[in-house]
């Protein structure tokens, strides 16, 4: 049976907005409160998508959340119309106000943590939406987050769902952007790597002093008993707190893995031979590629800045590996030699391909961030629901869909105005009719 590993992109919302809302996060931070443009974004993202299904990979596509989130403003006091809550929340609480404009449910990396069905007890595919806690804006998603991903993989005979973590930041989960699987072929048991930046009960351990290390060691633990995961596949690392001081705020930042490629910066991980020991006694016998990046080849620096590391990894139908990297990577002289080098050393990787996603990268997320990774065999990829699946129709459809109600230019001040809360939900009302979801949102159910 053929064995897949599909990315599930996050699609842009309408409402995509610069707020520099998250602390840690360099790239979101320097571009705060610039003017965005929400169709752009939307355009770039599906271009990526319709990119990857020519290259032959399958490609889904994962809804955006509803925003601003009238509700959680209400939560909070704000009361009347609609209109009256977003001009009440915006002028006596614009920070809160803004975190619930927040467009940071592009980046699906962060969507949840998924376990394919090679790896877990029960023989299904696992998914635990990421409860965020570490910021505020971000914690608002994991509610509709499980109902998106409820709705795309319906089939309960193949797909387990678990309600996200206890939203507690001693168990502060990021979902897959702490969490790579390295293995011989897709469909096969692998290894599964779960990257933490913190202990939660023991103080005693190392943790950074200047920015939050957001995913916790017991919450880590947690998702792997959830997906019903053997100790014998899982191996549990702590990254770098001095790099997490520097602005590496996830390990999808730092190291990225595919297959039996693991490609990571030689600052990544606390103690890196106790890791990279553990990962080759737990994955047996066959060849195991761990591709280490010197500070001097590149510094740490310029790997955020380009985001070298948050590319995806691929393995293309003739068994080679592309890295799908931002054009920033090829605007950064350091990394494009770099690059340019790797293709030509003894390892899977043997192709670059640059994509132009500015407008995501402003806001803080490379290409690695906007897609969800999810390893299945034909029976289970059957069972997904196929009008969330990118195709040469659905991608003509979604653009279409774009241009008819995105606006080209968005500054922070328009999310008060009621006519784009709207105008939003009709746009996401109209998606989940495309995408075949159903009801995922509040205002649906109202």
């Amino acid at each position: 049976m053929k064995q897949f590993e599909v990315n599930f992109d996050g699609l842009v919302g309408p409402t995509h907005n610069y707020a520099g809302l998250s602390y840690g996060n360099v790239a979101s931070l320097n571009n705060a409160s610039a003017v965005s443009s929400p169709k752009q974004a939307a355009k770039q993202g599906l271009k990526k998508m319709k990119a990857l299904a020519d290259l032959g990979m399958i490609q889904g596509v994962l809804a955006p959340q509803a925003r601003p989130d009238v509700d959680a403003l209400r939560r909070l006091g704000f009361s009347g119309s609609d209109a009256d809550v977003l001009q009440q929340a915006a002028k006596q609480a614009p920070a809160i106000f803004q975190a619930c404009c927040s467009a940071s449910s592009m980046w699906t990396a962060n969507a949840a943590t998924v376990s394919p069905s090679a790896d877990t007890a029960d023989g299904k595919v696992h998914f635990t939406p990421a409860n965020l806690t570490n910021k505020y804006h971000r914690s608002l998603e994991p509610q509709v987050t499980g109902n998106i991903l409820k709705a795309t993989f319906a089939n309960s005979q193949y797909f387990s769902h678990h309600t996200h973590l206890p939203d507690n930041e001693h168990f502060g989960d990021e979902g897959a952007a702490n969490h790579t699987r390295l293995c011989h072929e897709y469909g096969e048991r692998g290894v599964e790597l779960f990257v933490y930046g913190r202990y939660a009960f023991d103080k005693s351990k190392p943790a950074p002093v200047k920015y939050p290390a957001r995913q916790t060691f017991e919450a880590s633990q947690a998702i792997a008993r959830l997906h019903g995961l053997s100790d014998d596949n899982v191996v549990y690392i702590q990254q770098n707190p001095d790099l997490i001081d520097q602005g590496v705020f996830h390990n999808d930042v730092i190291s990225v893995g595919n297959q039996n490629v693991l490609f990571y910066h030689e600052q990544a991980f606390l103690d890196t031979d106790k890791a990279l020991a553990e990962i080759k006694q737990k994955y047996g016998s066959g060849e195991l590629h761990f591709i280490k990046v010197t500070s001097e080849q590149v510094s740490v620096q310029d790997a955020i800045k380009s985001y070298l590391f948050n590319t995806q990894v691929i393995t293309l139908a003739n068994g080679e590996m592309a890295i799908i990297a931002p054009t920033d990577c090829e605007e950064n002289p350091a990394i494009s030699a770099y690059l340019d080098e790797l293709v030509t050393l003894n390892t899977p990787i043997k192709h670059i391909r640059y994509y132009d996603v500015k407008q995501s990268m402003r806001n803080g997320g490379g290409p690695a961030c906007l897609r969800l990774r999810v390893a299945m065999n034909q029976t289970e990829l059957a069972a997904v629901n196929q009008s969330t699946m990118m195709n040469d129709v659905q991608f003509e459809r979604l653009n279409n869909w774009v241009d008819k109600h995105y606006r080209d230019r968005l500054s922070v001040d328009d999310l008060r105005d009621v006519a784009l809360l709207n105008e939003s939900r009709t746009a996401l009302d109209e998606l989940t009719q495309l995408l075949k979801l159903g009801s995922v949102y509040p205002f649906q159910k109202g």
